[in-house]
């Protein structure tokens, strides 16, 4: 009898802690849906580039095979690769199909080569790989998957710790008294927030660079532009997951409440973050990534390290990143409302 008493204690438990409960069935099929939406979607489609010294037969195999062929001069072409528009160009040198990969997502550089030895191979025997002339605008033949899902890797890291730890320590700050009690003192809430975000900055500043620092000379990830821009890139999202972990942490009772968020906050940010290419997910779905600050943290973090680009090509993302950090800022400034009106 008494097991049963503390079996009828844990069921009334969760039936008053609804949204536990809720989530413990929903939260699982949630994260089944997303699954079945990226990994359901469309077969890529690599887009070609082709000059008119290519001959109109292998143009007509290769849209055959479901690749987009554009005609482009070298100069159109050199373009569009930089801005990852297209996936590789083809010239003919002599009677030698000479390729330009964009080269910097090795799955990608897989599906455009099959493509083109499929089409190529009643001209130039499969057999002779060496016939073909292959260069990459960005990586090399020896680029591994982990230096293209490596960026993805860190931004998410970064993110999801900084976001666990924040909302958790933020959360006992308020149940332990500790924010009652400043917020008895004669500190504006926006005061409060901006010393807890500084205080908790600093040392998810500390967490980002030696996460970054580890990644590259330790591991020795692909590095090819400035070490300065991916700390502050890791800097940024760690500061839109602070202060969206402190946000989360207001609406949360316990440490079990906080972690229910994850599954509604953080994983679906994996799925659109760029660890799988977006290119294959159907165009609603797609749109959905504007809305994920991991997107723009894993975007500037492969324009840093995969393709070696500066500041221009890093503007929107940092611009976007840190929008999401003071707008969780001052979200974080009315939810204390909740505690104190002034």
């Amino acid at each position: 009898m008494r097991v049963w008493a503390i079996v009828i204690r844990i069921i009334r438990q969760f039936f008053r802690d609804k949204r536990t409960l809720a989530l413990m069935i929903v939260a699982p099929m949630f994260v089944l849906f997303l699954m079945n939406l990226v990994f359901n979607g469309k077969d890529y489609q690599p887009t070609i580039a082709v000059d008119s010294s290519v001959p109109s037969i292998i143009v007509d195999k290769l849209e055959k095979q479901d690749a987009t062929v554009k005609k482009l001069t070298d100069k159109a072409a050199r373009k569009q690769l930089e801005k990852q528009q297209i996936d590789a160009f083809i010239k003919m040198d002599g009677g030698t199909p000479k390729i330009t990969l964009e080269g910097s997502d090795p799955t990608v550089n897989k599906a455009v080569l099959m493509s083109v030895q499929k089409a190529f191979q009643e001209l130039v025997p499969p057999t002779s790989s060496s016939k073909f002339k292959t260069t990459y605008l960005h990586g090399s033949e020896d680029m591994k998957l982990f230096d293209y899902f490596g960026p993805v890797l860190i931004g998410f890291f970064v993110f999801f710790f900084v976001f666990l730890i924040a909302g958790v320590s933020f959360l006992r700050e308020r149940t332990s008294g500790t924010l009652e009690r400043l917020l008895s003192t004669p500190l504006r809430r926006w005061e409060i927030v901006a010393g807890y975000i500084i205080g908790f900055g600093l040392f998810t500043t500390l967490q980002a660079s030696l996460i970054a620092w580890f990644a590259v000379d330790i591991l020795d990830m692909m590095m090819e532009g400035s070490f300065f821009y991916v700390l502050l890139i890791t800097f940024l999202l760690a500061m839109t997951a602070l202060t969206l972990g402190t946000l989360l942490s207001a609406f949360a009772n316990n440490e079990l409440q906080m972690m229910q968020f994850i599954p509604l906050v953080v994983v679906p940010q994996i799925f659109f973050s760029g660890l799988f290419n977006l290119d294959t997910m159907a165009e609603w779905l797609r749109s959905l990534s504007v809305i994920m600050p991991l997107t723009y943290g894993a975007d500037a973090l492969r324009e840093i390290m995969v393709r070696g680009n500066g500041w221009n090509e890093i503007a929107k993302d940092v611009y976007v990143l840190l929008g999401f950090a003071l707008l969780f800022m001052i979200l974080n400034v009315v939810a204390l409302k909740k505690y104190r009106k002034l």
